[in-house]
């Protein structure tokens, strides 16, 4: 990995939760819209009330918990214990909400926060059962890749895992957070995505040859392991909130499409699990093109978006003196 100045570090940070954010924001209003209702009326700008009614430019606890995340990456050393405490404020004190209200919450997540109030051991707390990988720990996993950027695959593996395992322990779920973070660490690097793409198919199985319980579990990422997705056509991507889906679904955006803009809205108007969709495609896309790729007039609508730039360059400055 390239030595990264902090200047170019904060722009990174930036582009990466400020885009989390608006594809979040742009996702909430038709949480749980049909593919085929927003083909008929699609999102093309940031609205309100809708689902959830809520206010034009407010996130989910998709950038929610990212955040929470993103403030423990602000001190050093990084305590996982601050990043669960962060999780349980966001629960029981509207700790990084956007209006002052947890308005979404997924069951998995809900009865890991419990875990985590009821005191069990924070590496425990996250449920690994088979049905318990929905995409709660890949929505917010993203700030991660900046405390890992330097460290050696090993190491940025375990990480992933004791972080996705907050409130996601099952392999599948850990597997495709960290696919999800090593895409992020090459954007960094200055790759392309087509070469990302390429050179992942390669790596992620070779990593796991020798480990036997993730390799069990490499067959659920058949389609970005070995065929070429972006060729796969759209009635084929799905867009639920099974961690696959949304992870399968959020390549598949950025791989077809050239711009922020339209890798977002392409990702929110695939319907159903819009506003997470949203936040990971956004994710990946803010890293890709930038902070100054983002609508400036979606930025203006984003709410706390002046708080979000603050939290960025607090945990830039954070991750680079760790």
């Amino acid at each position: 990995m390239k030595n990264i100045q902090v200047t170019e570090l904060t722009a990174y940070v930036k582009s990466a939760l400020l885009g989390v954010a608006v594809g979040d924001a742009l996702g909430v209003p038709v949480e749980f819209t049909t593919r085929d209702q927003c083909k008929l009326l699609p999102v093309t700008e940031m609205k309100g009330n809708g689902t959830h009614y809520q206010v034009k430019g407010t996130w989910s606890d998709d950038s929610s918990l990212t955040f929470c995340l993103a403030e423990g990456l602000c001190n050093h050393p990084f305590d996982l214990r601050q990043v669960a405490d962060n999780f349980v404020r966001w629960r029981r004190e509207n700790y990084w909400t956007a209006r002052g209200s947890v308005f979404d919450i997924g069951n998995t997540t809900k009865r890991a926060i419990q875990n985590i109030q009821f005191g069990k051991d924070i590496d425990h707390c996250g449920l690994d059962d088979v049905r318990s990988n929905g995409n709660g720990a890949l929505m917010r996993i993203l700030p991660l890749v900046f405390y890992t950027l330097n460290m050696p695959i090993e190491d940025r593996f375990l990480w992933t895992k004791r972080v996705a395992s907050l409130t996601h322990g099952h392999g599948i779920s850990v597997l495709c957070c960290f696919y999800y973070l090593e895409f992020a660490r090459q954007l960094i690097e200055g790759r392309s995505k087509v070469e990302i793409y390429k050179e992942l198919q390669g790596r992620i199985p070779s990593f796991f040859r020798d480990n036997a319980a993730i390799n069990q579990e490499l067959t659920v990422l058949n389609r970005l392991l070995t065929q070429d997705i972006s060729s796969i056509e759209e009635k084929k991507i799905y867009s639920g909130g099974y961690v696959v889906h949304t992870l399968e679904a959020s390549i598949w955006c950025l791989l077809t499409t050239d711009n922020f803009a339209d890798s977002v809205l392409n990702a929110v108007n695939l319907g159903w699990d819009t506003d997470t969709t949203g936040a990971v495609t956004g994710g990946l896309a803010g890293l890709l093109y930038g902070e100054a790729s983002i609508p400036t007039l979606w930025l203006t609508d984003l709410a706390q978006s002046d708080r979000i730039i603050d939290l960025a360059e607090r945990m830039a400055h954070g991750v680079h003196n760790a």
